[in-house]
Parts: C-alpha cells; structure tokens; sequence
C-alpha cells in the first residue's frame, strides 16, 4: 500500500489517534468514504455543467 509497510501503517494510525481522538476517527473516515464515492461517481459518469456549453 503506497511502499509502506505494516510497521509505518500502525504509527500512522496511533498518530491519526493521537490527534483525533478515538471518537473522531469514525466521522473522518465516513466522510472520506462520501468523498471518494463522489468523485469515483463523476469519474464514471461525468456531465458537462451548463456554463460550459453555452460556451461552446
């Protein structure tokens, strides 16, 4: 995962801890997944905003 091994993957997440806090890590990661989910979404199927085409 990213050349990282399991060792820096472990202190990365007691950091993530650490600094957020056990309580906040959950809220973080789900709206990270929401985040991903979107732009995988526009990535797929993505639409042209109407400013654009009146430029065209």
């Amino acid at each position: 995962m990213f050349g990282l091994g399991w060792p820096e993957v472990v202190i990365i997440g007691l950091v993530a801890v650490l600094v957020f806090g056990p309580k906040k890590i959950p809220e973080i990661g789900s709206s990270l997944g929401k985040t991903l989910r979107g732009f995988k979404e526009e990535m797929e199927n993505p639409q042209i905003e109407e400013s654009e085409e009146e430029e065209s």
